[in-house]
This record gives structure tokens, C-alpha cells and sequence, in this order.
């Protein structure tokens, strides 16, 4: 018995706006519209999920996006959709690199990678990125928390990832989180599975109880070894 992956929620002033946006730039469809949550498809059965919050963003996401293209001439024109549809472009420090790093309606960063042959035939998501102080060891945990087996492991990065869908990687950076992260993650137990037996399992793990002003919820919020917050929901 153990979580899986389930999706991927984003922090948004406006939801609707900013679904609508994601949707468009991923030619992917939006399965659930509401004033408090839009899901929008993505690969593997997880979606993309927005939903309000009053926080504004202050500092860099420690999760991004990473988009994949298929060759320049569909890098640059990915480029040119997400301008497009409202994206700019972003300087995060990232010098001379073959990547572009744009930013979204809200300003949450994100890459569309040049021609990689691991992110070929892969979707248009290539991975889901987080800023790690120890990528190695963080990736260990959601190894864990997901069910996905690593896959390439570095010091400086690590992956997870079965044999298709987007891959989810740890990148090293030297700044620690400072603020509530607008990107996070929701795993889930299988329908037959335990909430309280699933927490209690990550918890072993080095995950911690989170207050993020959830109040009374049916799900656990819990922060990993980190402090990146995430959400244990409901078995289904």
C-alpha cells in the first residue's frame, strides 16, 4: 500500500484566467471549471489544478514546469505561444542557456527546454522541477510519497519517472524556502487504502504536519523534509 501521484495544484488569483491560459499553451483540455478549482489534463492521469488563493507571489517557485519541443523550430514556437497568450520572459540567473525561461499570467516561472532526446514522445510537460537543497535525499522521499522509482541520481540533480509520463526532478540550488510554496503536490492512497496509515507512513519518512490555514479539511497537509508542502487526499 502507497500513494501515488495525483496532481499538481497551483496558487492563483485568478483560476479561471490562468486554467484557461495553461490549457491553451499545453493543448491539453480543462476537465473541471469552477470559481474555486480548474483542472486542466495532463498525462498519466494527473491534471493541473488551480484554485484561489490571496496571496500574492513574492519570491521564485521552487516547483516549475519544464516544457518539452521537439526541435528548434518547435522550441521557438512554443516560445511565441506562451507569448502570446500572456507569458514574458523571465530572468532568474540562468545566463546562457539553450532553454527560455518565461513566466506565466501570475508569474510563475517556467522552461521550454530545447531538443532532448529523454523528453521525446513525452507529452508536452517534459518534467515537474523542484529547487533542492539536497536533491538526492529529497528525491529519496518522493520516491516514497509517489510510488515512482528513481532514475537517474547526481549530486547536483535527481529523477523519478516509470516508463512514460513526465518525469519528476530535483534540481540543487543553494537558497532554502522562505515562503509558502504557490506550486504543490497532492498524493493520493489507493481506494482500498488508509489515510491515517498513509500519513503516518510518510511521516516515518521525514514528512511533517503543515498549517497552511487549511482549517477543518478532509485531507492532511504535510511539508517533506524541505518544508515543501503537499496534501495526502482521501483514498480513491
Amino acid at each position: 500500500m502507497a500513494t501515488r501521484l495525483y496532481d499538481v495544484v497551483v496558487d492563483s488569483a485568478d483560476p479561471v484566467a490562468l486554467g484557461r491560459f495553461w490549457s491553451a499553451l499545453l493543448d491539453r483540455p480543462i476537465t473541471g471549471e469552477s470559481a474555486d478549482e480548474v483542472d486542466v489534463a495532463l498525462d498519466e492521469g494527473a491534471e493541473l489544478v488551480f484554485v484561489p488563493v490571496g496571496d500574492e507571489k513574492r519570491v521564485k517557485n521552487r516547483l516549475h514546469l519544464d516544457l518539452a519541443s521537439t526541435s528548434a523550430e518547435h522550441q521557438a514556437q512554443l516560445v511565441e505561444k506562451a507569448k502570446s497568450l500572456g507569458a514574458r520572459e523571465a530572468d532568474i540567473g540562468q545566463r546562457s542557456v539553450p532553454w527560455v525561461v518565461l513566466a506565466d499570467p501570475e508569474g510563475n516561472e517556467f522552461c521550454v527546454l530545447e531538443p532532448r532526446a529523454e523528453y521525446l514522445g513525452i507529452g508536452p510537460v517534459a518534467a515537474v522541477v523542484v529547487d533542492a537543497l539536497d536533491p538526492v535525499a529529497l528525491a529519496g522521499f518522493w520516491a516514497h510519497a509517489t510510488g515512482l522509482p528513481v532514475t537517474r541520481s547526481h549530486p547536483e540533480y535527481a529523477s523519478l519517472r516509470r516508463d512514460s509520463g513526465f518525469w519528476v526532478e530535483f534540481v540543487r540550488v543553494a537558497e532554502p524556502k522562505s515562503v509558502k510554496n504557490r506550486l504543490h503536490f497532492d498524493v493520493v492512497p489507493p481506494a482500498d487504502g488508509d489515510l491515517p496509515l498513509e500519513v503516518a507512513r510518510l511521516e516515518a519518512q521525514g514528512a511533517v504536519r503543515a498549517d497552511v490555514g487549511q482549517r477543518d479539511v478532509e485531507w492532511v497537509v504535510l511539508a517533506d523534509p524541505e518544508g515543501n508542502e503537499f496534501c495526502v487526499l482521501t483514498p480513491r
